[in-house]
C-alpha cells in the first residue's frame, strides 16, 4: 500500500484540483492506495473540501509542515509514504513508478520538477532537480520512502521550519539508496509570480547559505516573514 500524505493549511483553491488530479491518475481504482490530508487546523474550507472528495482528513496537533507530515506517517497504513505538497501534481503513472523503484532496491526517492510557468529561468532551476545530488533537492520534488527506513531516520525535524524536506534526504541516503524518478511532477509557481522570479530565487539562495552557516530557525524564520510575501509559514 502506498499511503499519500499531504500537509495543509489553508489549500481550500488548489485541493481539490490535487485530489481529482490523483484519482485521474489512478488513485480512485488502485484499492493498495489511501490519501491523508495532515491539516494544520486550516481556517478556510479545506478540511471539508478535502473530506468530500474522498481524502482521510487528520487534524494535525501541532501546526508546521514537518510537524504535520510526521503526523500523517504516523497514521498511515501503507508501507510506502509518498509525501506531497498541497500545490504539486506528480505524473500520471507516478504510482506504478514509485512501487518499482522501491522493488528495485531503492528505499526513497523523488521525481524530476517543472513548474507551471514557463518563464526560463525557473526551466532553468528545475532542469537540475534531474541529478542525484544533495544541492538540486527541492521540497516540490515530492518524496516517496518506505516506511521502515522513514521510521529508522527518525522522520522530519520538527524543529526545522525551513529547509526540512532537504535535510531528511541527507539521513534518508545513511539508509538506503535514493533514486530520482525520470518523470517529472508539476509544482505551482504562485509564490514567483507574487514576489517575482529573480527576487525569490534569490531569498532562496540567501535562506540556503544562512541554513549552512548554521543560522537558528527563528532567525531563518524572521528573515523568510521579512522578504516573502503572501507566505503560509
Amino acid at each position: 500500500m502506498v499511503s499519500i500524505v499531504i500537509p495543509t493549511f489553508n489549500e481550500a483553491e488548489g485541493i481539490v484540483k490535487l485530489l481529482r488530479h490523483l484519482a485521474q491518475a489512478g488513485t480512485g481504482t488502485d484499492a493498495a492506495v489511501e490519501i491523508i490530508v495532515a491539516d494544520g487546523a486550516s481556517t478556510d474550507a479545506t478540511a471539508t473540501l478535502a473530506r468530500q472528495a474522498g481524502a482521510r482528513v487528520l487534524a494535525c496537533p501541532t501546526k508546521g509542515r514537518a510537524a504535520q507530515l510526521n503526523f500523517g506517517a504516523r497514521h498511515a497504513r501503507g508501507s510506502i509514504l509518498y509525501f506531497l505538497h498541497a500545490d504539486t501534481l506528480p505524473p500520471a503513472g507516478f504510482l506504478s513508478d514509485i512501487r518499482q523503484a522501491v522493488a528495485a532496491g531503492y528505499g526513497c526517492g523523488c521525481f524530476r520538477l517543472a513548474f507551471d510557468e514557463p518563464h526560463w529561468f525557473l526551466r532553468a532551476n528545475a532542469w537540475f532537480t534531474r541529478f542525484n545530488v544533495e544541492a538540486a533537492r527541492f521540497g516540490d520534488q515530492s518524496l516517496f520512502v518506505t516506511k521502515p527506513v522513514f521510521e529508522a531516520a527518525g522522520g522530519y525535524r520538527e524543529d526545522l521550519f525551513i529547509m526540512e524536506d532537504q535535510e531528511i534526504t541527507r539521513r534518508l541516503r545513511q539508509h538506503t539508496r535514493l533514486r530520482v524518478l525520470p518523470d517529472t511532477v508539476i509544482t505551482s509557481a504562485r509564490k514567483y509570480r507574487e514576489n517575482g522570479v529573480f527576487r525569490l530565487q534569490g531569498v532562496f539562495y540567501l535562506l540556503t547559505a544562512l541554513y549552512r552557516l548554521g543560522v537558528s530557525q527563528p532567525r531563518l524564520l524572521r528573515v523568510y516573514r521579512a522578504l516573502i510575501r503572501q507566505n503560509k509559514l
